[in-house]
């Protein structure tokens, strides 16, 4: 599926690796539309806390690559619980790991899950490129299907962000956390074709963290900002800018109208509207039904270069009703 953006682009089925950024003015959302991530009733059956003291992951190699060679590997890698698996589409990080919880994490978490790659594309065959791999969710296959949005289906997850020094010394998207949506395409024009309907279309919008090295600050420090992908046009938002590491707290939301909701707080506080990035139609869609949220790990896929060690906890899926 076409993503309509002039910018390059690897994806599940496609994902921005910036070169043109536009600015992001979340004047879209409205009090009526707004949906703050955490709303409603927490749904146990799927998310996780990491608890676990025998939480384990099982690889099934070799991972998919379908996105660059067609070619969809099963079985696909999986939680013991049943809670994620890999996306064949594009494979699993080569390592997926509870470890212990990073300073200054929940109060009484003990665990948490680490993500972190080094052969994203075709193994075996190194891109020098920019490649990712997914975890996925398993919120529709635990469910039973699809989440309409009128049911409110929201989420929020935690983020440790590593100190400088281990991240990937690499200029360019680090982490995504992203939505698996279906939608139909808005056509202002819609009101002239009387006996056509729009047909659904899946898409996958999200909030990605970039680096930028510090030889490439004005201050010489290193730094790291938000993405949003995507604008009503398809376009790339700059989001806040991130001077620190440590802990954040990202969320998503998609309400009845069809917009997606995206925040974003520093710390692990719940979020609140004042954490609120933008609301959008990604790509000029307007959402029908949520399927997951998914993590991206984004390396050079060189074969030796690591991707920075990224580690979640409490991925926390909410809706209004069911």
């Amino acid at each position: 599926m076409p993503m309509h953006s002039s910018l390059t682009v690897i994806g599940i089925r496609a994902c921005a690796i910036l070169t043109v950024l536009a600015v992001c003015t979340p004047s879209t959302g409205s009090a009526q539309t707004l949906l703050i991530p955490g709303t409603g009733t927490l749904v146990d059956e799927v998310g996780d806390h990491f608890e676990d003291e025998n939480w384990s992951y099982t690889f099934e190699l070799p991972k998919g690559s379908g996105s660059l060679n067609h070619v969809d590997s099963f079985p696909a890698g999986f939680s013991v619980n049943g809670r994620w698996s890999e996306s064949t589409y594009r494979g699993q990080p080569c390592a997926v790991k509870r470890v212990p919880t990073p300073v200054g994490g929940l109060k009484n978490s003990k665990g948490a899950l680490e993500l972190q790659t080094l052969k994203t594309g075709v193994q075996g065959q190194p891109s020098y490129q920019m490649q990712q791999d997914d975890l996925l969710c398993n919120i529709n296959t635990k469910l039973g299907g699809f989440i309409p949005v009128s049911w409110n289906p929201n989420f929020v997850v935690r983020v440790f962000l590593p100190p400088w020094e281990k991240w990937e010394d690499r200029t360019g998207p680090s982490f995504g956390v992203r939505a698996d949506l279906f939608g139909s395409k808005i056509d202002n024009t819609i009101r002239f074709r009387r006996f056509s309907a729009p047909e659904s279309e899946q898409y996958w919008p999200g909030l990605f963290i970039c680096h930028q090295r510090k030889q490439e600050t004005a201050d010489g420090k290193p730094l790291a900002y938000f993405i949003i992908r995507a604008g009503n046009q398809g376009e790339d938002l700059q989001g806040p800018i991130i001077k620190e590491t440590g802990w954040w707290t990202i969320g998503m939301s998609f309400t009845p109208d069809g917009k997606v909701h995206y925040f974003a707080s520093q710390g692990l506080d719940h979020l609140t509207k004042n954490d609120y990035i933008g609301s959008y139609f990604p790509h000029g869609f307007r959402a029908e039904r949520f399927q997951t949220f998914f993590f991206n790990v984004v390396n050079m896929d060189n074969g030796r270069t690591w991707s920075t060690p990224w580690v979640v906890d409490d991925c926390m899926f909410y809706m209004t009703k069911r």
